[in-house]
């Protein structure tokens, strides 16, 4: 006659269902294809995905604080270049150039007679701009023009000086100001980057 499993001591029907709970348990842990074993590949699968994001991240992070830095770097070259500009200019900026003279020559109460370009002399990275540049005053007024000129924003060379006393210059052809004791020329030399026009092409030698 057969026994009902509702006619089993308690006991043996805990074991059952432990024996039944432990049954799906490992079919679903050791089953090929089963759900279980699905989510576990699943889970699998994304913790190695989110650990190479992670590294991913982190590498990243580093390219983050080294773009910063560049960032940073390539704002102090920036204003070193634009100081650079104005110490040599790409233009020739002549005008500007002759306002940086007269203002230093008015502050130091020297007269500048007369101002004369020079050919420009190409060098490798710039060009020079040379002018012959006549002036008289006070012995220590030319002094202080000159150390005028060294403090200028904009570059600008001093030589081929050649000063001599007002009485021992030859016949001067303009009434010289109160106090005026030497008089003399030299070569004031600035400096740009850029050529306004190429140079001619050389045209081959006839044969």
């Amino acid at each position: 006659m057969a026994i009902s499993f509702r006619e089993f001591p308690w006991y043996i029907q805990a074991l059952l269902f432990v024996a039944l709970s432990v049954l799906i348990i490992g079919a679903g842990e050791f089953v090929p294809y089963s759900p279980v074993q699905q989510v576990r590949t699943d889970l699998e699968n994304a913790k190695k995905e989110h650990d190479a994001l992670k590294q991913e991240v982190t590498s990243l992070q580093v390219y983050d604080r080294r773009f910063s830095e560049f960032r940073a770097e390539m704002e102090a070259l920036q204003k070193q270049l634009e100081t650079l500009k104005t110490i040599v200019p790409e233009e020739k900026e002549l005008d500007d150039f002759i306002r940086l003279l007269q203002g230093a020559a008015a502050s130091s109460n020297v007269q500048i007679r007369r101002l004369t370009a020079q050919p420009v002399t190409p060098r490798d990275y710039h060009y020079d701009m040379p002018f012959e540049v006549q002036v008289d005053g006070p012995y220590y007024a030319v002094l202080d023009f000159f150390s005028r000129l060294g403090r200028l924003s904009r570059i600008i060379n001093v030589g081929d000086l050649n000063f001599v006393g007002v009485a021992e210059a030859k016949s001067l052809k303009y009434p010289l100001r109160p106090g005026t004791s030497v008089t003399g020329v030299f070569t004031a030399t600035t400096f740009f980057t850029k050529s306004g026009e190429e140079p001619p092409a050389k045209q081959p030698g006839k044969r």
